[in-house]
């Protein structure tokens, strides 16, 4: 084999590992959609607003630090101390379930049985209203966070396949990448296993089919949203920190929002395996056509194509590759 199909193979592995990271935020947005119905506009503000609280709970910093400065005279920063990673996790995840009961009992609550783009706008503002109070919590600078993530590329793998062909030096995959990848496999395949297997997910397809009939069995509409909000936080978390630790925790972490929508319309909007398929699908096809295609026509292909080959799904197949086909009477 030659150097050139070796280095296509580890486009190809990196192009797999990228998709997993778009996963990853996908799946935030296909669990509030088939439980609920709802396309949670602010899935990529929770991953930012998780990633915020992370960090700010780690490096002991005190919230609302800037806004008591301003107010009172004073020159608060932070405790003194910081936490371990998994007492800051576990402390950021309790954040998000409070979250998810406060949006529950004032925004939700207030909405069942509403249009679906009265639910969709109402996450519109959810989005800006988390994205204000952790600039107020947090501040707006660029943050790093340390968790104990090996970053970097796999040496052991690199030299494993070094010398494979002449001229190639071995594949280059990213630590940070691998380990999102198995977050991704055990996270995909407890979801699924939830909804399939447990009372608690047949009540959430059930709330997702139709509010007023789930209510008129018993199933409380209510703690239903709480859980599968507070599921979601849990995933924007997971979502938050790994691309946090890839590129640093800033307000621009909101936007890879933007990048997994190509992502549910490949996968289809109600399928947790879907996420990760398109997911895949999406990384390996732009990575693939900015090595191949790119130099022909000026590189950035990575910006795009993504967003065109989504395109060519909603014409082809509009509910995704493993969405479910609505048909409604007339």
């Amino acid at each position: 084999m030659s150097a050139d199909f070796y280095y296509t193979i580890e486009v190809i592995l990196n192009g797999l590992m990228a998709g997993v990271m778009y996963a990853l935020v996908a799946l935030g947005f296909v669990l509030i959609y088939k439980a609920s119905g709802i396309f949670n506009y602010a899935q990529g503000v929770m991953a930012l607003f998780a990633a915020l609280t992370l960090v700010g709970l780690q490096s002991g910093q005190v919230p609302f630090s800037y806004l008591i400065n301003a107010i009172f005279g004073t020159e608060l920063s932070g405790f003194g101390w910081t936490l371990p990673a998994a007492v800051a996790i576990i402390l950021t995840l309790a954040v998000m379930v409070l979250m998810a009961i406060l949006v529950e009992r004032y925004l939700l609550k207030h909405l069942v049985n509403q249009e679906p783009i009265i639910l969709f706008m109402a996450t519109i503002g959810l989005a800006y209203f988390l994205e204000g109070i952790g600039d107020l919590m947090w501040g707006s600078e660029i943050k790093t966070i340390d968790i104990g993530l090996v970053q970097g590329g796999n040496q052991w793998i690199e030299r494993s396949t070094e010398g494979w062909a002449e001229g190639f030096y071995g594949f280059y995959l990213d630590n940070l990448a691998i380990t999102a990848a198995i977050v991704a496999i055990v996270l995909v395949t407890a979801l699924t296993l939830m909804f399939q297997y447990t009372k608690t997910g047949r009540a959430l397809r059930a709330v997702a089919d139709d509010h007023q009939a789930a209510l008129s069995v018993g199933i409380s509409l209510r703690l239903i949203w709480v859980i599968v909000w507070s599921i979601a936080g849990a995933v924007a978390l997971v979502a938050g920190a790994m691309w946090g630790a890839k590129s640093g925790v800033s307000f621009s972490l909101s936007l890879i929002a933007l990048k997994a929508l190509p992502v549910l319309m490949l996968g289809g909007f109600t399928s947790i395996p879907g996420a990760i398929v398109g997911g895949l699908i999406i990384g390996v096809g732009e990575k693939l056509f900015e090595y191949s295609i790119g130099p022909m026509i000026g590189g950035a292909t990575e910006n795009w194509f993504a967003y065109l080959l989504a395109l060519v799904f909603l014409v082809v197949r509009p509910q995704g590759l493993f969405g479910e086909k609505i048909i409604e009477r007339v």
